[in-house]
């Protein structure tokens, strides 16, 4: 799996850092503007994500099942969402956070167990 398995894993990270701001950004940043305005940047931003997201998940396709890629997505997406939450946010940090992390930690650990 190797290089493949960081390829994906590097393409997601970032594909996940446009996706956390089209999905959350324009409630700190546009809270002010009507909801089609924020609907359309977002639109922007995901676009952006897209176009990275596609080509991470037919790289890791080609040496992850669906289920290993899906779980990978997930801890990446708590990998990202958290800093973003604390550090752009300025939510506190939780203790739901690291037991959610533990879960998916969990999960890692049972899509990937019998990964040859």
């Amino acid at each position: 799996m190797g290089p493949v398995l960081w390829k994906t894993a590097g393409l997601l990270v970032l594909s996940n850092v446009f996706m956390t701001f089209a999905w959350y950004a324009h409630l700190k940043n546009l809270e002010s503007r009507p909801w089609m305005i924020a609907v359309l940047a977002s639109w922007g931003i995901a676009f952006f994500e897209y176009l990275i997201q596609v080509p991470a998940n037919r790289l890791g396709y080609t040496r992850l099942d669906l289920g290993q890629l899906k779980i990978l997505q997930e801890v990446i997406t708590l990998s990202v969402f958290v800093p973003f939450a604390i550090f752009y946010m300025h939510q506190p940090l939780k203790w739901d956070y690291v037991w959610a992390a533990l879960c998916i930690l969990a999960a890692v650990y049972f899509v990937f167990r019998s990964a040859s």
